[in-house]
């Protein structure tokens, strides 16, 4: 039976510095003892109003030189936080005297380590006792699904440092010790995954073939890529009957005696248990939480009292809208994977930026209710760069694109901040080939295409009355595909040129005298006349809402994003 190898609280400071450092952390002052349990993890930010959860472990982002250093770690002993860290170099001797004064443990976050990926591990660590709300229990003797623990637990059964992987080779856990391993395997705990080109390696030489139809421990020489230098490994495949569920990998200086080759097949039996309670109760804390997140934007009596389960309650908030660019191809796994990926992603982001932030995929669309300081042009502005600052990160692979709904002061706003979060959502999805002037952007706040969301509704309307194309446009409309005469471009030529005979023709390539002739024809077989400014409106309308009408001036629909409550489906 595998015992918990490590004295230390769960979720205190010890235990994070035990299972994260010094791959992510050093202790660099302090007493990692004093703070016994850890309530959270907090950014800083100089710029906005800070609300730490109690005995947060506070990321200094940013944070540089011994006095700004010293300013911060005073003005977190009011917060109640029990630890900060910051990017080294770090003058440890002009602070002993600041550490011992404020009590908050002072911790350098590793050369070549981000801040989004220390903020998502120490998330997942101090999690690991919630999950499922039974922390009291175990399986194997180490806390049920604590995959840190067991990595441990593991690496002292085998005397090597130790990850556990998905099938994907993202790293869900890892022991310590990982410095005595090699630079791969220390590139990837800081990127969380294996280096492709290792993958690579391992796919060309059918490691992954072997590792998955075997049971029993696979032995794999170091590869050879260039001058790096890596140790041999042995892995072995977590079951679940049929079903593969990842792997554990050691990085090994000396061969496993048979001895350990049997704990090694025992210890997989038992991360097999601890990953499929880690997977439920991963899921039931998304589905509470996708639960909460609907309720909340429902915004009616039950809002807030999830906004309290969310800890947002008291504070303006923002609706943000995360959905995928229409397309006609694609298999629909892969998209729906997509959209998974990405809504974990921007929880990721967003809680980097603002901790109280809170994300859930409901339906087809990813939801965030992101707090706000006031409904002020900054705010807005401001969640709007954060928006797109994620989209930047990710990339155009998954086509991503986001509306941003209207600040709601108080709970009962925030269905209204929802729906013009859709509203915006929805002009990016149909994009510039309905007229609108959405342009290439991938993010939109409703305040800025509030007249194209009107279009829109304007659409809905015409389908729902089954309005078919009348007046003037009809008649040139159908003029044209009589006689292709070009009269409804020459109209919408001119005016998008305010009249200037000369720019609008250039537009459409014609001569000045073509156009000329062209748009009197326009004002005789349209029956309109170009000099009253409610014709030209009206005209200018119609041709805005004509993405509309098919060839036979029928009205079609119009697509949006799909959302909804969240399902146990």
């Amino acid at each position: 039976m595998i015992r918990h190898m490590s004295s230390h609280p769960a979720r205190g400071l010890s235990r994070v510095l035990d299972d994260l450092g010094p791959s992510l952390l050093d202790l660099l002052l302090g007493d990692p003892a004093a703070a016994a349990e850890l309530g959270g993890v907090g950014i800083h930010d100089p710029h906005d109003e800070q609300h730490y959860p109690e005995r947060a472990v506070v990321l200094g982002v940013g944070v540089h030189g011994a006095a700004e250093i010293a300013r911060l770690m005073r003005a977190l002993t009011g917060a109640g936080a029990a630890a900060l860290v910051v990017r080294g170099p770090v003058d440890t001797a002009a602070l002993e005297a600041v550490a011992d004064e404020t009590g908050i443990a002072l911790l350098g976050l590793t050369r070549g380590a981000s801040w989004a990926q220390l903020a998502a591990m120490l998330r997942t660590l101090l999690s690991e006792g919630d999950v499922g709300g039974a922390g009291e229990q175990t399986l194997g003797g180490v806390p049920s699904g604590d995959l840190f623990a067991l990595a441990n637990a593991i690496a002292t059964l085998l005397d090597a440092p130790i990850t556990i992987e998905d099938r994907s080779s993202r790293i869900l856990a890892f022991s310590g010790r990982q410095d005595e391993a090699d630079p791969a395997r220390v590139a990837s705990i800081l990127a969380r995954r294996v280096p492709e080109r290792y993958r690579r390696i391992h796919e060309e030489h059918g490691v992954f073939k072997e590792l998955y139809r075997s049971e029993q421990p696979v032995h794999i020489p170091p590869p050879t890529l260039g001058d790096e230098v890596a140790l041999p490994r042995v892995a072995i495949a977590v079951r679940a009957g049929d079903e593969i569920l990842g792997s554990v990998w050691a990085a090994l200086r000396e061969p496993l005696t048979r001895e350990r080759e049997e704990a090694f097949k025992e210890a997989a039996k038992l991360v097999a248990l601890h990953m499929l309670r880690f997977r439920a109760g991963a899921d039931a804390e998304n589905r509470l939480r996708a639960d909460l997140v609907a309720t909340a934007l429902e915004g009616g009596s039950g809002a807030v009292g999830a906004l309290g389960r969310l800890g947002l309650a008291d504070e303006p908030l923002l609706v943000m809208a995360l959905g995928l660019e229409p397309s006609g191809d694609g298999d629909h796994a892969q998209v729906t994977a997509e959209r998974q990926r990405l809504t974990g992603a921007l929880a990721v982001h967003l809680t980097a930026v603002q901790p109280r932030s809170a994300v859930a995929l409901l339906g087809d669309v990813a939801y965030a209710l992101f707090p706000v300081p006031d409904d002020s042009a900054s705010a807005r502005e401001r969640a709007a760069q954060v928006a797109a600052d994620f989209l930047q990160r990710t990339g155009d692979r998954g086509g991503a694109l986001v509306g941003i709904g209207s600040v709601a002061p108080e709970p009962a706003a925030l269905a209204r901040s929802r729906t013009n979060a859709d509203r915006a959502l929805r002009v990016l999805s149909c994009g510039p080939g309905y007229g609108l002037g959405s342009g290439t952007r991938r993010v939109a706040a409703i305040s800025d295409v509030h007249i194209d969301a009107l279009l829109l509704e304007m659409r809905d309307l015409a389908v729902a009355n089954r309005d078919e194309l009348s007046g003037p446009l009809a008649r040139l409309t159908a003029y044209d595909r009589r006689h292709n005469a070009h009269l409804v471009e020459t109209l919408r030529a001119w005016l998008d040129a305010f009249g200037d005979v000369i720019g609008a023709s250039a537009s459409v390539f014609v001569h000045p005298n073509t156009f000329r002739y062209r748009i009197r024809r326009v004002a005789e077989v349209g029956q309109i006349d170009l000099q009253d400014p409610s014709a030209r409106f009206a005209a200018m309308l119609q041709l805005r809402l004509m993405g509309l009408y098919d060839g036979g001036g029928k009205p079609k629909s119009v697509g949006e994003p799909k959302s909804g409550r969240p399902t146990d489906k």
